[in-house]
């Protein structure tokens, strides 16, 4: 028998001073057999931290070839691909072709990947934005994770600060460089 996907309900009362957006947000969110817990926040903390009109999850492991999230114009094309994780370089030298503009979530540590892509062919890499979550900020919401959760999500000078009922779980956003040209 085939495992079937989890499906989260998200109410989050967004609040990105960085940006100036102010929305509340209703996700649907399927989680994979396949996908940690760590990745399923990792995503729902991208979409919220890159919110803009059209923003749109992929069909998951059915479309292997689309971006985790993205957005689009009215004619299709990609103006923001985001990946979630470390993804392979090749897949960062096509988004980076196909996107105006390009970003990396991440839940794990990049250092042994950033070593690893350092003389890979990536079409402009300086140009790629790539955000690390702590650990242990990822873990303390896992540990709060549930089937239907509400939450406020707040972002000011790359902190985030995230409300659960009483209780309140912050962090820094950090940025990292790929530290390396492209093609």
């Amino acid at each position: 028998m085939a495992l079937t996907a989890t499906v989260f309900n998200f109410d989050i009362d967004l609040t990105d001073t960085d940006r100036g957006c102010y929305e509340t947000l209703a996700l649907r969110v399927a989680q994979h057999p396949s996908e940690s817990d760590e990745y399923l926040i990792a995503r729902v903390l991208a979409y919220c931290l890159e919110y803009a009109e059209g923003i749109a999850f992929s069909s998951g492991v059915s479309s292997p070839d689309d971006p985790t999230l993205s957005v689009r114009d009215l004619t299709g094309t990609i103006l923001l691909w985001v990946e979630i994780g470390l993804p392979d370089p090749a897949r960062l030298h096509k988004a980076s072709k196909a996107a105006q503009r390009v970003a990396i979530y991440t839940h794990k540590d990049p250092g042994q990947w950033l070593r690893q892509i350092a003389g890979e062919r990536i079409h402009r890499a300086e140009a790629i934005g790539l955000f690390e979550f702590d650990r242990t900020f990822v873990a303390a919401l896992v540990s709060r994770l549930t089937r239907r959760m509400a939450l406020s999500l707040s972002i000011a000078d790359g902190h985030i600060l995230i409300a659960i009922g009483d209780d309140v779980v912050e962090s820094d956003i950090t940025r990292r460089a790929l530290m390396q040209g492209g093609s």
